[in-house]
């Protein structure tokens, strides 16, 4: 037996032992060589084939992959396209005679049989192996030669060797970090099941590396812009590492529908130590509010350097901008999802309970159900093999921790076609999603000995408007008619009726009595510390003389619907068309909670039907302005001067104040903490960025502490060449 330095074999098994990560270091010393045969005498260093060098052309076959947006020094590919590396010898290759090969490994167990170690004869057919290799072109001792991946092969970091085999064993290069190569998923491309037709979609859900997630409520949608980041240094390791902490077997990595079902757990931290711990009880003194993030790279670099140490807090939106932004990053088209007056049935029978008392008013202790203003979630777009042909495409995933789903707070990949269609016997979750969107809002009465009456069913209220960003705009795209039908159509019946054949539960033939009146609550955009007017609409829509005795119930809530306090209750009496109700600020500010919601609800009891009606209204309150201004030349390589300002124009005083500044290929993200802001006092934040790459770029800004939370602002710059 002979050892030489980087003179090896692989085990008989094809099996070569390694570190425990992807991404550790190779150890000549784990190699282990067989049946190397021992020569007579020295052997003719002139006639040895030896590897001088090893160019993997990154510049160029980035640009080509369309990867050259990662800040990466490494070689980053897609599947099924060819990459092209160079081989320096030191003697003119012969592609008849010499017997070189390439060799990609991934994980700690390399095996061929399961597509971690791939071997790939240079010039020679291998047929059974499903990457493709070819000479590309001889030039002396310089060899250009194409490696195709499979379209359906692991994704991650390989590590790659060039090995030369004669008599004498196999001689391999050392192990290089900077040789390794990152194979992600392709939309570009048919054979890939990400494959996504239009270039225009490819650019907004794949390439876009700054998006805006929307909230408020549906009559007055507010947003707020998230940087995904997902082409930032580090991140596409630590999106990798997400996976290796989760224990996610290799042999998933090849199919996009297990990777977003593992990754919908793994943003969470709720039983797996995933990314990310949910908080919504208003206390965040361990960690970050959810408020306070201006985007994912930051979570996810810190979730990286902490070794898969999870981050501290999160609600839905910031669960949703870190899924999409792990999806992006793997080469998976996504987006995110706002889904306004969103349901969480608990019981899966499509109702949702509000509970009043004898007086009308909201009884918080009896309603355990609420209704979120809205519920972020991401949706990813892929052909599922799994399913019928016709619910590929669009799929709902859903990190935020919920419910369970085979053991695990996840949710999804669900068809979106398939929710609309009410077919929801098809993997995953169909059910809680559906519900999300199609559940009644029931409105019960409650009397002294606890007995209940169904007082109101309103059919209509969840799932009122489903959005996402429009391609190249700050604006929203209604695409509340890709999950659901018009409501009272013969096509919402028939889905109905599907849904119910899929065992969901449709409620008790709940009674939805015909009041003969309707009424709805108004109010105009209101700042926070502002008195305003609520207006109560009432349409008799009978040709006599109805009375109604309205309860009007004024709540502080958290934007999930639970009722933190209740502020205000007024009873008023009308046959007019409309009343109005004066609220106070002094009324509702010192029960504020973060997000600044109001919830107003009216039971009206009809004098001469004793019939009732009940409608329900979410007040956003607008935080004060933070305000941007920039100077200089807005060029690569030019000093850009940044200026954030902000007054508290309150009578309380702010304290514990965060500013974060972000702006992918900007700036690094930059924090500035204050101890306090007095009442009428201001502050300004003077940062200076030079671009690092031309092109629209977007800088965000964030104040945030805990008496007032998302007070954010954003400009677009256009960044001319050098």
């Amino acid at each position: 037996m002979l050892l030489q330095p980087n003179l090896t074999l692989p085990s008989v098994s094809g099996r070569i032992p390694f570190a425990k990560s992807n991404l550790d270091e190779y150890n000549p010393s784990e190699f282990v060589a067989f049946d190397v045969l021992r020569p007579r005498g020295p052997p003719d260093q002139g006639k040895v084939l030896l590897i001088l060098s090893v160019d993997m052309r990154a510049k160029e076959n980035k640009k080509d992959h369309n990867t050259h947006k990662y800040v990466s020094s490494n070689l980053i590919v897609r599947r099924n396209k060819e990459f092209t590396i160079i081989i320096k010898f030191n003697q003119d290759f012969n592609k008849q005679q010499d017997n070189v090969e390439l060799e990609f490994l991934i994980g700690s167990s390399p095996d061929e049989n399961k597509g971690t170690y791939i071997i790939l004869p240079i010039g020679k057919e291998k047929p059974e192996v499903r990457w493709k290799s070819r000479v590309v072109e001889t030039q002396g001792n310089y060899v250009t030669v194409g490696v195709t991946p499979d379209a359906s092969c692991i994704i991650g970091r390989f590590r790659i060797f060039v090995v030369v085999v004669s008599v004498l064993g196999k001689r391999r290069t050392e192990r290089n970090t900077e040789t390794d190569v990152y194979v992600l998923f392709n939309p570009w491309d048919p054979a890939d099941h990400v494959y996504m037709v239009k270039d225009e979609d490819r650019q907004e859900y794949v390439m876009n590396d700054v998006g805006i997630i929307y909230n408020g409520e549906f009559s007055n949608i507010t947003y707020r812009s998230w940087n995904f980041g997902q082409f930032e240094q580090g991140v596409l390791d630590a999106c990798l590492l997400v996976l290796d902490s989760g224990k996610v077997p290799l042999f998933f990595r090849g199919s996009a529908t297990e990777i977003v079902r593992q990754a919908s757990a793994l943003m969470n931290a709720q039983d797996d130590d995933g990314v990310l711990v949910g908080n919504w009880s208003g206390d965040y003194a361990e960690g970050t509010a959810p408020t306070a993030w201006t985007g994912s790279p930051e979570i996810l670099l810190k979730y990286a350097k902490k070794s898969g140490e999870t981050v501290c807090f999160a609600q839905c939106w910031v669960f949703a901008g870190v899924l999409n932004t792990f999806m992006r990053c793997l080469g998976i088209p996504a987006r995110v999802i706002t889904n306004f007056c969103s349901a969480h049935d608990n019981t899966g029978n499509l109702k949702t309970d509000i509970v009043l008392d004898e007086e009308g008013k909201v009884d918080q202790s009896r309603t355990k159900d609420s209704v979120w203003n809205y519920h972020c979630w991401t949706e990813v777009y892929m052909k599922r093999l799994d399913l019928p042909e016709k619910f590929s495409g669009w799929q709902v995933i859903d990190s935020t921790p919920q419910e369970t789903s085979d053991g695990f707070y996840r949710c999804g990949p669900t068809s979106v076609n398939a929710i609309k269609e009410g077919e929801l016997s098809y993997p995953f979750d169909a059910k809680f999603v559906f519900a999300e969107l199609n559940s009644d809002v029931v409105f019960h009465r409650s009397d002294k000995e606890g007995k209940m009456k169904i007082l109101h069913v309103d059919t209509g209220y969840v799932g009122k408007l489903v959005v996402t960003k429009k391609h190249g705009s700050s604006d929203y795209e209604d695409i509340t008619s890709t999950y659901k039908y018009p409501e009272k159509t013969v096509k919402e019946r028939e889905v109905m009726q599907n849904a119910e054949r899929s065992g969901m539960a449709i409620g008790d033939n709940l009674p939805k009595p015909e009041a003969g009146v309707t009424i709805e609550l108004q109010a105009d955009t209101v700042k926070i510390g502002d008195d305003f007017k609520l207006t109560l609409n009432i349409n008799n829509q009978t040709s006599k003389t109805r009375t109604v005795n309205a309860t009007i119930t004024g709540c502080v809530a958290f934007y999930t619907g639970v009722v933190s306090m209740t502020f205000k209750t007024e009873n008023k009496a009308a046959t007019a068309e409309s009343l109005t109700v004066d609220v106070n600020a002094k009324e509702y500010t010192p029960y504020l909670v973060e997000q600044a919601k109001l919830l107003f609800v009216v039971y009206g009891h009809i004098v001469e039907t004793d019939m009732s009606l009940i409608t329900m209204k979410v007040v956003t309150l607008q935080p004060p302005k933070l305000t941007l201004t920039m100077t200089g030349t807005p060029q690569v390589g030019k000093d850009l001067m940044t200026s954030v300002d902000f007054q508290n124009p309150f009578n309380f005083i702010l304290q514990n104040v965060q500013l974060r500044i972000d702006g992918p290929g900007l700036i690094p993200i930059k924090i500035k903490s204050y101890s306090q802001i007095l009442p009428g006092g201001s502050v300004r934040y003077k940062v200076s960025m030079v671009p690092r790459t031309p092109g629209k770029k977007v800088l965000m800004a964030c104040l945030d502490c805990p008496l007032l939370r998302q007070v954010t602002n954003q400009v677009e710059i256009e960044i001319l060449k050098s």
